[in-house]
């Protein structure tokens, strides 16, 4: 579906930068390192998590999370798409990586453990600090 649409202009060549293929190093928009890329995705992603966590929690504001939760995936992919294409989900990442290697180059499905490996890391990072601030506050 994804190749369907991309491939809808006259004139499309399918490239890692046509369907915004996370990535680093040749794959990344600013060529960030490795290291970069995964620092980026962990902090992004437990940044995301947290943020999601405290919004949704039962002493937090409804009205208030679902604005919270997109400003803060706005302000996510401000920060981290220069440096990877923002990823932040191990689904987003799957989709690009498969069908360049399915019909182009198979170079972002060879960094794809990244974008899978980072989001976990991330996410439980995010679950473990959240647990820290959560039993703090009750034990008050």
């Amino acid at each position: 579906m994804l190749f369907l649409i991309a491939s809808g202009t006259e004139g499309f060549t399918l490239t890692a930068t046509s369907l915004a293929v996370n990535g680093y190093g040749d794959l990344s928009p600013g060529g960030y390192s490795m290291t970069a890329g995964l620092i980026t995705e962990v902090v992004m992603t437990a940044m995301f998590l947290f943020i999601i966590l405290g919004a949704t929690d039962k002493r937090g504001t409804a009205v208030a999370g679902g604005l919270a939760i997109g400003l803060a995936l706005t302000l996510i992919h401000l920060i981290s798409i220069p440096v990877t294409n923002t990823a932040v989900n191990p689904a987003r990442s799957t989709g690009p990586a498969l069908v360049l290697a399915l019909f182009g180059e198979g170079k972002a499905l060879a960094q794809l453990w990244l974008f899978w490996i980072a989001p976990l890391v991330g996410a439980t990072i995010a679950g473990l600090i959240y647990r820290v601030f959560e039993k703090g506050e009750t034990a008050s």
